[in-house]
């Protein structure tokens, strides 16, 4: 008997080191990946000048257009520079694997973008035309080996809201948004302007700040209402926010990561507890490699390089689609309602 808890003990010994090992090496090699984005800073707009940590996948005599993917940080997480890569893993998305899965450039631009949370400012709208200045000098600095057709919007809570606020304020700018537990419900005006735009939504249904049932559903159904392309458009809805290790988050909020791990687990496979629907309802099976990357990648705008002079679209007042609080508890009540029929469904 003692000898088989002997054993049990140092087999469960082993696999703690083994896994220690495991998150060691991932923690070294997130590191190093961070110290290949650089500072930049865009020019000072409305009072304002964004800076932010950008990494380049152009190398010596290059002459690859390369897609650029601007990346936005949630509330608190950019407090100083470089704390905006610090807390989370998109950094993991300039690795050879990752950069590879961007398709006929091989590689791409991603630029993470700072608000100004120094003067308490959490990508307020104030920042909607500093951040566009920032981008439109980004892009004049690199048009040599940018791609202009294959620009992406993409970020988390806050960032999440200036990920569609971006995308709604220039529509022309962006080929494809991905939004992540956004703090912001726009109503159905504000998702016309996007309406020719794939967007991919991903959310927690256990999300503690920004309510599935009362925020991200209503702005899903804003934007699959209007869209001309609901087959381009996807919801990615976690049941159980994970890591992609498979290890419960620390937070229902932080479904993230799994954008961050391009929606695949650390065992190539499909993200654990997720469901992803097309803008027709349609199920929407994951079949690695083939994730967010490569979903950006088939998807290509007009746009022609011209640098914005204003906010956008969003100079003029944008609905949050609610028109009061009991509105509110209608909607959420409709909604997760709707959410437990979809799991009995199942």
């Amino acid at each position: 008997m003692k000898t088989k808890k002997l054993i049990s003990f140092l087999l469960a010994l082993v696999m703690l080191m083994s896994v220690t090992a495991v998150y060691s090496f991932a923690a070294d090699d997130i590191d190093y990946l961070r110290e290949k984005f650089v500072f930049g800073k865009g020019p000072e707009t409305d009072g304002y000048a964004i800076d932010y940590r950008y990494y380049s996948p152009v190398k010596e005599n290059d002459g690859t257009k390369y897609p650029l993917v601007i990346w936005l940080h949630g509330m608190g997480d950019g407090a100083y520079d470089g704390r905006q890569i610090e807390k989370s893993d998109i950094a993991l998305w300039a690795s050879e694997e990752y950069q590879s899965r961007f398709r006929e450039s091989g590689g791409a631009f991603i630029l993470a973008a700072r608000s100004v949370e120094e003067e308490e400012l959490y990508w307020t709208d104030e920042l909607i035309y500093p951040l566009r200045a920032a981008i439109d000098d980004f892009i004049s600095k690199n048009r040599a080996n940018l791609d202009l057709s294959r620009i992406y919007v993409g970020g988390y809570s806050m960032g999440g809201k200036m990920t569609l606020k971006m995308a709604v304020a220039y529509p022309e700018l962006f080929a494809a948004a991905f939004p992540i537990c956004p703090a912001w419900v726009p109503g159905e005006d504000a998702a016309a302007k996007i309406a020719d735009m794939p967007v991919w939504l991903v959310s927690g249904a256990n999300d503690p700040l920004v309510n599935y049932f009362a925020m991200v559903m209503p702005t899903w159904k804003n934007i699959i209402s209007q869209t001309n392309k609901p087959e381009s458009c996807r919801l990615s809805t976690m049941s159980v926010t994970v890591y992609s290790s498979g290890l419960p988050a620390s937070s229902g909020h932080h479904s993230w990561y799994a954008v961050n791990a391009d929606m695949f687990s650390s065992q190539k496979g499909s993200y654990p507890n997720m469901k992803t629907v097309d803008g027709n309802g349609s199920k929407v099976t994951l079949t690695y490699p083939e994730g967010m990357i490569s979903w950006l990648s088939g998807f290509e705008s007009d746009y022609d390089g011209s640098a914005a002079t204003n906010a956008g679209n969003t100079e003029a007042k944008m609905s949050n689609g609610y028109e009061s609080g009991l509105n509110l508890i209608k909607v959420f009540l409709s909604n997760f309602f709707e959410y437990l029929c979809s799991l009995i469904s199942l």
